[in-house]
């Protein structure tokens, strides 16, 4: 499947959950023909609840529903929360499902990590944002900052067709040369929504393994004025340390936000021992502090950002499947960067050199490790299971829920 720039295109960025939540159940609520959602994570709360409502309600309009779910991020939906969708003829498929060992998942690698919404093949909405509670400012000091966005344009028609295309092998009424016979919304065509130009980008182990990456190193590559990334988990590869840092050394004003508050703590210290070898070069690095930073958001100069699930870290870049939206328009990119400079001002502090240098002594053969860990990685990839995932249509019969288990102990990413 190969992916092209459509110009023409609307689109909003959505802040959290308190902006994404909305718009998204209204939207699928009110689906005529179709919904395909994918997710990493649904749990069972409040949010997981609204979600079931929405997709009944379209079930209940004649619409389609297909909604896939990773066998990692969701592991515990089973039971009656299942039974209520798919008796609404929902269809809920698990991608790779993996039995416990002494409690344990098994199934860390090769994630399906997408988040991806497609209604009626005319609106769609991709970002990091997982149906879950804690995205909402509600929950507490563990609340998310994250971002989203809603798509109107022709480039919804990649994201519709690459939706479709995940969902083939579990239509068993469908052989191969059925699956253009499909029902498929009719709104989309080349209608232009917008002003904005897209580029619909994926990471998977088969043709598109380093799309996203390859996305961001020219994108770095390119820049002459400004570079800004914001991004949760960030531990990327020694190609994109080195152009970050190469940026810097040719004048462009580069700032990374990171987590200052995280959920998972290694992330920080592992980003930690990237510091020194950036900062020397002058990249600019903001720890936000106010919560849990859960973005994948990034910008330069002053046409060029994205928006998706893709983190830089060896997860993201080369083992998770993975879905960004590239962008080339003016009017947004100036919006993105507003909504991180207000962060940047308001809930982020600046890491000072001289702090970094301090006690650099004992971290150096740490750091030494890490770069060449990092410049090896690729390679060590292929020692990583590598065997076929598959999806599975849940049966709400087959295996109850495990009453022990709390999907809100799960880390996220």
């Amino acid at each position: 499947m190969k992916f092209h720039w459509r110009d023409g295109n609307r689109l909003q960025l959505l802040e959290n959950g308190e902006e994404f939540f909305p718009r998204v159940f209204t939207a699928i609520a009110q689906a005529k023909k179709e919904v395909l959602l994918e997710t990493f994570i649904l749990f069972q709360d409040k949010v997981g609840a609204e979600l079931q409502k929405a997709l009944i309600a379209a079930a209940a309009n004649g619409a389609s529903v297909d909604v896939t779910v990773d066998g990692y991020g969701s592991a515990d939906l089973h039971g009656e929360f299942v039974a209520r969708m798919t008796h609404a003829g929902i269809r809920i498929h698990m991608f790779d499902p993996g039995k416990r060992l002494m409690g344990r998942r098994l199934n860390v690698f090769r994630r399906m990590h997408r988040k991806i919404v497609v209604v009626d093949g005319e609106i769609a909405f991709i970002g990091g944002i997982n149906f879950s509670a804690d995205h909402l400012g509600d929950f507490g000091p563990g609340a998310k900052q994250d971002y989203a966005l809603q798509v109107e344009g022709p480039v919804v028609h990649d994201l519709h067709h690459f939706a479709l295309s995940q969902i083939a092998p579990d239509k068993p009424t469908r052989r191969w040369w059925q699956r253009r016979s499909w029902p498929q919304a009719s709104g989309y065509g080349g209608v232009s929504r917008g002003e904005a130009r897209a580029l619909f980008a994926i990471r998977d182990n088969d043709q598109h393994r380093n799309d996203i990456e390859q996305h961001y190193l020219q994108a770095i590559r390119d820049a002459r004025s400004r570079l800004l990334i914001a991004n949760a988990y960030f531990f990327p590869g020694y190609r994109v340390l080195r152009e970050i840092r190469n940026a810097a050394r040719r004048g462009v004003r580069v700032r990374l936000i990171l987590q200052g508050q995280p959920d998972m703590p290694i992330a920080k210290f592992g980003a930690r021992m990237l510091y020194n070898y950036l900062m020397r070069d002058g990249v600019e690095i903001h720890e936000y502090c106010r919560r849990p930073l859960h973005g994948k958001v990034a910008l330069a100069d002053y046409e060029w950002s994205t928006v998706g699930s893709s983190n830089l870290d060896p997860l993201s870049l080369s083992l998770n499947l993975e879905a960004n939206l590239i962008i080339r328009d003016h009017v947004f990119n100036r919006h993105l960067h507003e909504r991180l400079d207000y962060l940047l001002q308001t809930d982020c502090r600046r890491i000072p050199l001289e702090r970094i240098i301090r006690g650099f002594w004992w971290r150096a053969p740490l750091a030494f490790l890490i770069f060449h860990f990092l410049r090896h990685f690729p390679g060590l990839v292929e020692l990583f299971p590598s065997h076929r995932p598959r999806l599975e249509l849940l049966d709400p019969e087959a295996s109850p829920m495990d009453p022990a288990s709390s999907p809100m102990q799960r880390e996220q990413r």
